[in-house]
């Protein structure tokens, strides 16, 4: 069975509650995995350009938006954001030694505000795009406007409107009972069987 955009699927609105659950922690343990290497590999560049911090700040926002869209819900979006956020502030506060993750550098910066930004980014499609108002308006939509009995749809023009052709109506080609027949005889028109005046 095909789906349109913003109709959940069958499958999806009869999962039972533990797979949904499940589903969720493993987008939250997901955005925590992404975010804790993110931690340890955002140094990398390319010359100068900190092409790993962009990365992985592109990957938790493009990860947000197919958590929403795999899970037809925000909440799909906002889980792999609240992993990534709390392990990535975790490990860029300093410990009592001094000692730090993410370094107050170019790259450092990059990665958390740039991830922060995508994150947020993200969480906001999945908000504005699988929203349960969203996709309960689309619903009723579908059913309000369906194919009708008769083969229209709902909006579509009338039967017996201009260039649509009405069952239950007399055809356009019948003739009509008052229309005069086509070999009946003028009045002004002579007989044959008149007697014809002398010249």
């Amino acid at each position: 069975m095909e789906s349109t955009p913003g109709q959940r699927s069958p499958s999806a609105e009869h999962d039972p509650p533990l797979v949904v659950v499940g589903g969720y922690c493993m987008l939250l343990l997901f955005g925590a995995l992404l975010g804790l290497i993110g931690c340890f590999q955002y140094s990398r560049a390319l010359g100068s350009f900190p092409v790993a911090a962009v990365g992985f700040a592109v990957a938790i926002g493009v990860t947000c938006v197919l958590g929403a869209w795999g899970m037809q819900r925000p909440l799909g979006g906002l889980m792999p954001a609240v992993g990534w956020f709390i392990t990535s502030f975790v490990l860029a506060m300093g410990t009592p030694g001094g000692s730090v993750v993410i370094t107050n550098t170019a790259a450092g910066k990059w990665y958390l505000f740039a991830g922060s930004a995508c994150a947020a980014a993200g969480v906001v499609i999945g908000f504005v795009r699988w929203s349960p108002a969203r996709t309960g308006a689309s619903r009723r939509g579908l059913r309000r406007g369906g194919p009708r009995p008769g083969g229209l749809a709902a909006g579509g023009p009338a039967p017996g409107a201009l260039g649509v052709p009405n069952p239950g109506g007399p055809r356009s080609d019948a003739p009509r009972p008052d229309a005069p027949r086509s070999d009946a005889p003028r009045p002004d028109a002579p007989r044959p069987d008149a007697p014809q005046p002398d010249p």
